[in-house]
Order: structure tokens, then sequence, then C-alpha cells
């Protein structure tokens, strides 16, 4: 099955964040997406609200059940109790679980899994009793130690950082290795059961060669390069063209 494209609405968040008015709609360039062939619509709420707001939350949890019911809801964050009650509220059928610091501009590196395996464990724990699959933030660097951790702590998936990937936009040569050790990172988890997404800085040009070393890549959840792309050519024909990166025939 070729990998699920679920659009993340950060950056749209932020760019109507930037006026006090209601455009561009997240809600409206959502429906968009789920009905030019995305899988799914991911957040990432963070305490300031610097981009997707709370209130965004219980109005894109309604859309995909009002409309577009085979979608998933994804929520990105890091577990604090205000981020519990969050997902408790909006239900997400995905929670993909970061090791930000609040301050961060973005996710830009996976858990320490050996650090934090207790505190992992409760957090999982906490979400699997509300419903929600687990994926867990992880560095593509090939340990495949860590990746047993990320099973132990009782997630369901990893979504592979691939920050480092994105960045050889400019200099080709640097993707390869990286590429490699995203792939035998999947690799890892896949023998062990553990699902694999990827995100971050995920373009239509190097979504192929990734889905090719992964071809068990389960979703890629894009929002930067989408959102770019979709300034060019429209966000239906971007997230057909995203599709298409992934393997889907659309």
């Amino acid at each position: 099955m070729p990998a699920k494209l679920s659009v993340n609405l950060n950056a749209i968040a932020m760019l109507r964040n930037r006026r006090d008015l209601p455009w561009p709609s997240v809600e409206a360039l959502g429906r968009i997406a789920l009905a030019s062939g995305a899988s799914g619509l991911t957040v990432h709420p963070r305490p300031d609200q610097r981009h997707i707001r709370f209130s965004d939350l219980p109005v894109i949890r309604n859309l995909i059940d009002d409309e577009f019911p085979k979608a998933e809801f994804n929520m990105e964050g890091y577990p604090t109790e205000e981020f519990f009650e969050l997902c408790a509220g909006a239900a997400p059928e995905q929670v993909t679980l970061v090791p930000d610091d609040p301050a961060q501009a973005t996710s830009d590196h996976g858990w320490d899994f050996r650090k934090h395996q207790a505190f992992l464990t409760d957090a999982v724990a906490r979400l699997k009793t509300m419903g929600c699959r687990v994926s867990l933030f992880a560095d593509g660097d090939g340990d495949a130690q860590a990746v047993e951790i990320a099973k132990a702590v009782g997630a369901d998936r990893i979504e592979l950082y691939t920050g480092p990937y994105g960045g050889c936009f400019d200099a080709p040569e640097r993707a390869a290795p990286i590429l490699e050790a995203l792939g035998r990172t999947a690799d890892a988890a896949l023998a062990i059961g553990l699902a694999v997404n990827a995100g971050h800085d995920l373009t239509v040009e190097n979504l192929p060669a990734l889905v090719k070393r992964i071809p068990q890549l389960a979703e890629v959840s894009i929002g930067h390069g989408l959102t770019a792309d979709a300034l060019e050519y429209g966000m239906a024909e971007t997230v057909r063209r995203f599709c298409r990166a992934c393997g889907q025939a659309v």
C-alpha cells in the first residue's frame, strides 16, 4: 500500500494568525485537502497557540466526522497535562508525541528513548486509554536499540524525523547516506512490529526516494513544503501532486 498523506495545517494557521481575520480558513483548506485525496489532517497545538489555536480542534474534528469519516485526525505535541486534555476533547485517531520545548520554532529532533523510557511509558498508556493510536517522533539514525525501546513503551508507530534529509535540497550528494540511515531505522521498527510514519521538510522532489527505500511507509505528515507549493499550484492540485509522490494513483 502506498504511504498515506496527512496534511499538516499549522503553516496555514500561522498565516491566518498574522491578522485578526478568519482567513485563510483552516477548515476550508482542510476540506479541500481531504476532498483532493489526503487521508488525514495533522495539527500541532503549541501552548502559545502561535499557529493552530485550541478553538480549531473541534472545528477540524467536526469536519472529519461530518464530511470525511474515513479520514484521520493526527495531533502532535509534547505530553503535558494541557495536551492530554486537548486530546481527550478532540479524540484524534492518532497522537504523535514529540520532545519539543515550548519555545522551539519547530520539531527538530526525535526522543531520547533511553532517557525518557519511563516518562513515555506513562504517556503512551494514558493516550491508549483514550483510544488513540500512538506514534513517537524518532531520529532516523539507524539506532535499532532505540526503536526497541519505542516498542517497549507501548507505541504503535514511530515517526521518522526527516529534517536532515529534507535539508539536502541544495546538496543531493549528502542525501543518500541520510536516506539509508532512515531506511535502517524503518527496517528495525518494521521487524519488531512497529509501523513507520515520516515527516519534516518532505517535498514532491524528495518523497519518491523515501518511499522507494521504505516501501512499507504508512504515512507522511507534511505542512511547510505542501503549503508553500499550494501558493503556487493551489491546495487541490498540490495535494494530488504529493499523493502521486507517495505512489498513490490520483
